[in-house]
Protein backbone atom coordinates (compact mmCIF):
# COMPACT_ATOMS: atom_id res chain seq x y z
CA UNK A 1 0.00 0.00 0.00
CA UNK A 2 1.37 3.58 -0.79
CA UNK A 3 2.72 5.53 2.29
CA UNK A 4 0.15 8.31 1.98
CA UNK A 5 -3.00 5.96 1.68
CA UNK A 6 -1.51 3.52 4.71
CA UNK A 7 -1.68 6.95 6.79
CA UNK A 8 -4.70 8.18 5.93
CA UNK A 9 -6.42 4.47 6.87
CA UNK A 10 -4.73 4.09 10.33
CA UNK A 11 -6.26 7.56 10.93
CA UNK A 12 -10.04 6.52 9.67
CA UNK A 13 -9.73 3.31 11.45
CA UNK A 14 -9.30 5.55 14.99
CA UNK A 15 -12.45 7.89 14.10
CA UNK A 16 -15.28 7.77 16.02
CA UNK A 17 -13.55 6.43 19.01
CA UNK A 18 -12.78 8.91 21.24
CA UNK A 19 -15.06 9.68 24.32
CA UNK A 20 -15.25 12.79 26.41
CA UNK A 21 -14.54 12.67 30.34
CA UNK A 22 -14.60 14.97 32.88
CA UNK A 23 -11.51 15.12 35.29
CA UNK A 24 -9.75 16.90 37.61
CA UNK A 25 -7.09 19.43 36.63
CA UNK A 26 -3.96 16.98 37.27
CA UNK A 27 -5.40 14.11 35.54
CA UNK A 28 -6.23 16.57 32.65
CA UNK A 29 -2.19 16.38 31.59
CA UNK A 30 -1.46 14.32 27.87
CA UNK A 31 -5.05 14.39 27.41
CA UNK A 32 -6.72 16.75 24.41
CA UNK A 33 -9.76 18.96 25.14
CA UNK A 34 -12.78 18.19 23.82
CA UNK A 35 -14.51 20.85 24.40
CA UNK A 36 -13.47 24.77 24.52
CA UNK A 37 -11.83 26.08 26.69
CA UNK A 38 -14.13 29.53 27.91
CA UNK A 39 -12.57 31.76 30.64
CA UNK A 40 -14.95 31.59 34.17
CA UNK A 41 -13.88 35.24 35.22
CA UNK A 42 -12.29 38.33 33.62
CA UNK A 43 -8.46 38.15 33.70
CA UNK A 44 -7.67 39.77 35.96
CA UNK A 45 -10.75 40.02 37.53
CA UNK A 46 -9.94 43.48 39.15
CA UNK A 47 -7.57 46.47 37.92
CA UNK A 48 -4.25 45.39 39.54
CA UNK A 49 -0.92 46.60 39.97
CA UNK A 50 1.73 45.54 37.49
CA UNK A 51 4.58 46.71 39.77
CA UNK A 52 5.53 47.13 43.36
CA UNK A 53 5.77 50.83 44.39
CA UNK A 54 2.36 53.29 45.16
CA UNK A 55 -0.94 53.52 43.82
CA UNK A 56 -1.63 57.37 43.39
CA UNK A 57 -3.77 59.42 42.72
CA UNK A 58 -4.03 62.28 40.12
CA UNK A 59 -0.87 64.36 40.11
CA UNK A 60 1.82 64.36 42.70
CA UNK A 61 2.87 64.69 45.36
CA UNK A 62 1.16 62.67 47.35
CA UNK A 63 -0.12 62.21 50.72
CA UNK A 64 0.82 58.33 51.30
CA UNK A 65 -2.13 56.93 53.28
CA UNK A 66 -1.09 53.33 53.63
CA UNK A 67 -0.62 49.96 52.02
CA UNK A 68 -2.42 47.60 49.76
CA UNK A 69 -1.12 43.79 49.82
CA UNK A 70 -1.60 41.22 47.14
CA UNK A 71 -5.11 39.34 49.04
CA UNK A 72 -5.63 42.81 50.14
CA UNK A 73 -8.42 45.62 49.22
CA UNK A 74 -7.52 48.72 50.15
CA UNK A 75 -10.37 51.61 50.51
CA UNK A 76 -10.88 54.44 47.92
CA UNK A 77 -8.02 57.31 47.07
CA UNK A 78 -9.08 60.76 46.74
CA UNK A 79 -6.61 63.18 44.12
CA UNK A 80 -3.75 63.66 45.81
CA UNK A 81 -3.14 60.54 47.97
CA UNK A 82 -1.30 57.44 47.58
CA UNK A 83 -0.56 54.26 49.07
CA UNK A 84 2.26 51.40 48.77
CA UNK A 85 1.08 48.16 46.42
CA UNK A 86 2.68 45.61 45.80
CA UNK A 87 2.65 43.70 42.26
CA UNK A 88 -0.38 41.88 41.54
CA UNK A 89 -2.28 43.69 43.96
CA UNK A 90 -5.96 45.00 43.95
CA UNK A 91 -5.94 48.42 43.20
CA UNK A 92 -7.58 50.84 44.77
CA UNK A 93 -10.56 53.02 43.82
CA UNK A 94 -9.97 56.34 42.51
CA UNK A 95 -6.32 55.70 41.84
CA UNK A 96 -4.81 56.35 38.09
CA UNK A 97 -1.46 54.91 37.87
CA UNK A 98 1.08 52.90 39.66
CA UNK A 99 4.16 54.95 40.80
CA UNK A 100 7.52 52.07 40.48
CA UNK A 101 9.32 52.08 43.79
CA UNK A 102 12.38 53.10 41.60
CA UNK A 103 10.63 56.09 40.46
CA UNK A 104 9.57 57.74 43.91
CA UNK A 105 11.27 59.30 47.15
CA UNK A 106 9.16 58.82 49.88
CA UNK A 107 9.56 61.53 53.01
CA UNK A 108 7.46 63.00 55.81
CA UNK A 109 4.46 61.18 54.97
CA UNK A 110 4.40 62.80 51.28
CA UNK A 111 5.53 60.62 47.88
CA UNK A 112 7.32 62.56 45.16
CA UNK A 113 7.58 61.55 41.67
CA UNK A 114 11.42 61.61 39.58
CA UNK A 115 8.99 61.51 36.68
CA UNK A 116 5.26 61.83 35.42
CA UNK A 117 2.87 59.13 36.22
CA UNK A 118 0.69 59.20 32.98
CA UNK A 119 -2.68 57.69 33.37
CA UNK A 120 -3.08 53.19 33.41
CA UNK A 121 0.77 53.44 33.84
CA UNK A 122 1.84 50.07 35.26
CA UNK A 123 -1.64 48.99 35.47
CA UNK A 124 -3.30 45.76 34.14
CA UNK A 125 -6.40 46.71 34.07
CA UNK A 126 -9.30 44.28 34.18
CA UNK A 127 -10.00 41.94 31.21
CA UNK A 128 -7.11 42.79 29.84
CA UNK A 129 -5.98 38.83 28.54
CA UNK A 130 -9.56 37.99 28.13
CA UNK A 131 -13.40 38.46 29.49
CA UNK A 132 -15.64 35.89 31.38
CA UNK A 133 -17.53 33.63 28.94
CA UNK A 134 -14.54 34.16 26.18
CA UNK A 135 -13.22 31.37 24.35
CA UNK A 136 -9.65 30.46 25.23
CA UNK A 137 -8.39 27.46 23.52
CA UNK A 138 -10.71 25.56 21.06
CA UNK A 139 -11.17 21.60 20.94
CA UNK A 140 -8.59 19.83 20.17
CA UNK A 141 -5.91 21.63 22.12
CA UNK A 142 -3.44 18.81 23.88
CA UNK A 143 -3.50 19.77 27.64
CA UNK A 144 0.16 21.10 28.79
CA UNK A 145 1.37 22.49 31.83
CA UNK A 146 0.86 25.95 30.62
CA UNK A 147 -2.58 24.94 29.63
CA UNK A 148 -3.64 23.92 33.29
CA UNK A 149 -2.13 26.91 34.09
CA UNK A 150 -4.79 28.85 32.07
CA UNK A 151 -7.53 26.99 32.97
CA UNK A 152 -6.83 27.67 36.83
CA UNK A 153 -6.48 31.19 36.23
CA UNK A 154 -9.64 31.50 34.53
CA UNK A 155 -11.14 29.24 37.22
CA UNK A 156 -11.55 25.74 36.15
CA UNK A 157 -11.18 22.98 38.72
CA UNK A 158 -11.81 20.29 36.12
CA UNK A 159 -11.29 20.22 32.25
CA UNK A 160 -13.42 18.62 29.51
CA UNK A 161 -11.42 15.76 27.55
CA UNK A 162 -11.34 12.78 25.48
CA UNK A 163 -10.39 9.85 27.16
CA UNK A 164 -6.42 8.71 26.40
CA UNK A 165 -6.72 5.50 24.01
CA UNK A 166 -4.74 2.71 26.27
CA UNK A 167 -1.80 1.01 24.97
CA UNK A 168 -0.37 -2.33 24.97
CA UNK A 169 3.39 -2.99 24.15
CA UNK A 170 4.42 -6.56 23.10
CA UNK A 171 7.64 -6.76 22.37
CA UNK A 172 8.64 -9.94 20.40
CA UNK A 173 11.87 -11.68 20.03
CA UNK A 174 13.75 -14.41 22.38
CA UNK A 175 17.00 -12.89 21.48
CA UNK A 176 16.29 -9.12 23.22
CA UNK A 177 17.29 -8.29 26.40
CA UNK A 178 16.53 -5.52 29.07
CA UNK A 179 19.33 -4.52 30.56
CA UNK A 180 23.23 -4.64 30.60
CA UNK A 181 25.66 -5.60 27.66
CA UNK A 182 24.04 -7.19 24.46
CA UNK A 183 26.29 -10.67 24.30
CA UNK A 184 26.83 -13.37 21.32
CA UNK A 185 23.19 -13.56 19.33
CA UNK A 186 21.95 -11.03 21.49
CA UNK A 187 20.88 -7.85 21.33
CA UNK A 188 19.33 -4.50 23.38
CA UNK A 189 16.01 -3.96 23.23
CA UNK A 190 15.84 -0.22 22.28
CA UNK A 191 12.04 0.03 21.53
CA UNK A 192 10.61 -0.91 24.69
CA UNK A 193 12.81 2.30 25.99
CA UNK A 194 11.95 4.44 22.65
CA UNK A 195 8.42 4.24 22.32
CA UNK A 196 6.56 4.72 25.98
CA UNK A 197 7.32 8.38 26.15
CA UNK A 198 6.99 9.44 22.23
CA UNK A 199 3.29 6.84 22.83
CA UNK A 200 2.03 9.28 25.62
CA UNK A 201 3.13 12.32 23.75
CA UNK A 202 0.58 11.44 21.59
CA UNK A 203 -1.65 11.53 24.03
CA UNK A 204 -1.56 7.58 24.82
CA UNK A 205 -1.91 5.76 28.08
CA UNK A 206 0.70 2.72 28.56
CA UNK A 207 -1.13 0.07 30.53
CA UNK A 208 1.17 -2.51 29.95
CA UNK A 209 4.54 -3.67 28.53
CA UNK A 210 6.17 -6.96 28.41
CA UNK A 211 8.06 -9.13 26.56
CA UNK A 212 6.81 -12.46 24.55
CA UNK A 213 9.30 -15.37 23.43
CA UNK A 214 9.15 -16.28 19.75
CA UNK A 215 6.30 -18.18 20.59
CA UNK A 216 3.02 -18.54 18.39
CA UNK A 217 0.40 -19.78 21.93
CA UNK A 218 1.91 -17.58 23.64
CA UNK A 219 1.60 -14.52 20.87
CA UNK A 220 -2.03 -15.27 20.16
CA UNK A 221 -3.01 -15.47 23.23
CA UNK A 222 -1.36 -12.33 24.30
CA UNK A 223 -3.14 -10.48 21.40
CA UNK A 224 -6.99 -12.15 22.12
CA UNK A 225 -6.79 -11.50 25.89
CA UNK A 226 -5.04 -7.42 25.84
CA UNK A 227 -7.47 -5.10 27.06
CA UNK A 228 -6.17 -2.15 25.16
CA UNK A 229 -7.24 -0.17 22.73
CA UNK A 230 -4.24 -0.69 20.49
CA UNK A 231 -2.30 -3.31 21.09
CA UNK A 232 1.60 -2.45 19.13
CA UNK A 233 3.77 -5.32 18.46
CA UNK A 234 7.37 -5.10 17.52
CA UNK A 235 9.03 -7.55 15.36
CA UNK A 236 7.47 -10.69 13.72
CA UNK A 237 5.76 -8.98 10.78
CA UNK A 238 7.42 -9.97 8.33
CA UNK A 239 7.71 -14.07 6.83
CA UNK A 240 11.02 -15.42 8.88
CA UNK A 241 10.53 -18.80 10.44
CA UNK A 242 9.55 -17.18 14.53
CA UNK A 243 7.74 -14.22 12.69
CA UNK A 244 4.24 -15.56 13.82
CA UNK A 245 2.18 -12.46 13.83
CA UNK A 246 0.45 -12.81 10.60
CA UNK A 247 -1.13 -16.38 12.37
CA UNK A 248 -1.85 -15.15 15.24
CA UNK A 249 -4.12 -12.28 13.77
CA UNK A 250 -5.76 -15.00 11.99
CA UNK A 251 -6.41 -17.13 15.52
CA UNK A 252 -7.22 -14.18 17.19
CA UNK A 253 -10.36 -13.30 14.66
CA UNK A 254 -8.61 -10.23 13.18
CA UNK A 255 -9.40 -8.29 9.72
CA UNK A 256 -6.14 -6.74 7.98
CA UNK A 257 -6.44 -2.84 6.92
CA UNK A 258 -2.51 -2.55 5.77
CA UNK A 259 -0.43 -5.53 5.26
CA UNK A 260 2.74 -3.94 4.04
CA UNK A 261 3.61 -0.53 3.13
CA UNK A 262 5.34 0.94 0.33
CA UNK A 263 8.10 2.78 2.26
CA UNK A 264 11.65 2.15 3.66
CA UNK A 265 12.74 1.35 6.03
CA UNK A 266 9.87 -0.38 7.90
CA UNK A 267 7.82 -1.61 4.87
CA UNK A 268 6.53 -4.87 6.25
CA UNK A 269 4.52 -3.11 9.08
CA UNK A 270 1.25 -3.83 9.16
CA UNK A 271 -2.68 -2.72 10.90
CA UNK A 272 -5.08 -4.69 12.06
CA UNK A 273 -8.77 -4.61 12.98
CA UNK A 274 -9.02 -6.87 16.48
CA UNK A 275 -12.79 -7.69 18.05
CA UNK A 276 -14.12 -5.42 19.92
CA UNK A 277 -13.12 -2.48 18.10
CA UNK A 278 -9.63 -3.22 19.15
CA UNK A 279 -6.77 -2.56 17.15
CA UNK A 280 -3.16 -3.77 16.58
CA UNK A 281 -0.03 -1.87 15.04
CA UNK A 282 2.52 -4.93 13.99
CA UNK A 283 6.41 -2.63 14.29
CA UNK A 284 9.18 -4.01 12.22
CA UNK A 285 12.04 -5.26 14.58
CA UNK A 286 14.55 -2.93 13.33
CA UNK A 287 14.86 0.20 15.29
CA UNK A 288 14.57 2.64 12.80
CA UNK A 289 11.92 0.58 10.72
CA UNK A 290 9.67 0.60 13.80
CA UNK A 291 9.46 4.63 13.93
CA UNK A 292 8.81 4.65 10.39
CA UNK A 293 5.74 1.98 11.65
CA UNK A 294 4.82 4.21 14.16
CA UNK A 295 4.65 7.65 12.32
CA UNK A 296 3.25 5.87 9.23
CA UNK A 297 0.54 3.67 11.29
CA UNK A 298 0.04 4.45 15.09
CA UNK A 299 0.18 7.78 15.63
CA UNK A 300 -2.29 8.91 12.83
CA UNK A 301 -4.40 6.05 14.54
CA UNK A 302 -3.88 7.64 18.26
CA UNK A 303 -4.38 10.72 17.52
CA UNK A 304 -7.69 10.50 15.80
CA UNK A 305 -8.79 8.39 19.00
CA UNK A 306 -7.48 10.99 21.34
CA UNK A 307 -9.12 14.04 19.61
CA UNK A 308 -6.87 15.30 18.14
CA UNK A 309 -6.80 16.83 14.90
CA UNK A 310 -4.10 16.02 12.08
CA UNK A 311 -0.99 17.94 12.48
CA UNK A 312 -0.48 20.72 10.32
CA UNK A 313 2.05 19.61 7.59
CA UNK A 314 5.15 21.34 7.56
CA UNK A 315 7.71 21.61 4.02
CA UNK A 316 11.16 22.22 3.95
CA UNK A 317 13.34 22.84 1.05
CA UNK A 318 16.10 20.22 0.58
CA UNK A 319 19.83 21.70 1.09
CA UNK A 320 21.43 19.07 -0.74
CA UNK A 321 19.92 15.82 -2.83
CA UNK A 322 17.92 13.46 -1.03
CA UNK A 323 18.38 9.99 -2.23
CA UNK A 324 15.61 7.80 -2.47
CA UNK A 325 14.12 4.58 -3.57
CA UNK A 326 13.49 3.81 -6.83
CA UNK A 327 9.93 2.53 -6.29
CA UNK A 328 8.92 3.08 -2.37
CA UNK A 329 8.73 6.64 -0.29
CA UNK A 330 12.07 6.82 2.36
CA UNK A 331 11.69 8.13 5.52
CA UNK A 332 15.29 9.74 6.02
CA UNK A 333 16.57 11.61 9.70
CA UNK A 334 17.36 15.11 9.13
CA UNK A 335 18.61 18.74 10.25
CA UNK A 336 18.09 22.00 9.90
CA UNK A 337 21.12 24.45 7.73
CA UNK A 338 20.63 27.62 7.25
CA UNK A 339 20.00 26.14 3.44
CA UNK A 340 17.43 24.02 4.36
CA UNK A 341 17.53 20.20 5.39
CA UNK A 342 20.16 17.81 5.06
CA UNK A 343 20.35 13.92 5.81
CA UNK A 344 22.31 12.65 8.65
CA UNK A 345 24.63 9.06 8.32
CA UNK A 346 23.39 5.68 10.32
CA UNK A 347 20.32 6.29 8.78
CA UNK A 348 19.98 2.11 8.43
CA UNK A 349 16.81 0.35 9.58
CA UNK A 350 18.60 -1.49 12.63
CA UNK A 351 20.30 1.99 13.12
CA UNK A 352 19.29 5.01 16.01
CA UNK A 353 22.33 7.19 15.84
CA UNK A 354 20.95 8.80 13.22
CA UNK A 355 18.09 9.27 14.67
CA UNK A 356 19.43 10.81 17.86
CA UNK A 357 20.88 13.53 15.91
CA UNK A 358 17.91 14.02 13.81
CA UNK A 359 15.32 17.43 13.97
CA UNK A 360 12.61 15.78 11.50
CA UNK A 361 11.92 12.95 9.49
CA UNK A 362 12.38 14.06 5.57
CA UNK A 363 9.21 12.69 3.24
CA UNK A 364 11.44 11.63 -0.09
CA UNK A 365 9.21 10.40 -3.04
CA UNK A 366 10.17 7.42 -5.23
CA UNK A 367 12.95 8.38 -6.80
CA UNK A 368 14.60 11.22 -4.31
CA UNK A 369 14.57 15.17 -3.85
CA UNK A 370 17.19 17.53 -5.48
CA UNK A 371 18.99 19.66 -3.71
CA UNK A 372 16.13 22.68 -3.53
CA UNK A 373 13.30 20.86 -3.83
CA UNK A 374 10.26 21.11 -1.22
CA UNK A 375 10.17 17.56 1.20
CA UNK A 376 7.44 17.20 3.79
CA UNK A 377 8.96 16.71 7.55
CA UNK A 378 7.87 14.46 10.19
CA UNK A 379 8.14 15.15 13.98
CA UNK A 380 10.92 12.62 15.36
CA UNK A 381 10.62 11.14 18.87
Amino acid sequence: MPWAQARRVAAAAGRGESRAVVVGLAAAVGCTLAEPLAALTDLPAFDTSAMDGWAVAGPGPWRLTGRVLAGQAGGPLADGEAVEIATGAQLPAGATGVLRREHGSPAQGLLRAQRAVPPGQDVRPRGQECREGEELLPAGVPVTPAVLGLAAASGHDELTVHRRPTVELLVLGDELLSSGVPGPGLVRDALGPLLPPWLAAAGAELIGQRYVRDDFALLRDAVRHSPADLVLTTGGTAAGPVDFLHDALAAAGARLLVDGVAVRPGHPMLLAELPGGRHLVGLPGNPLAAVAGTVTLALPLLHRRSGRPAAPGRRATAAVALPGHPADTKLVPVRHTPQGVTPLAFDGPAMLRGLALAEALAVVPPGGCPAGGRVELLAVP
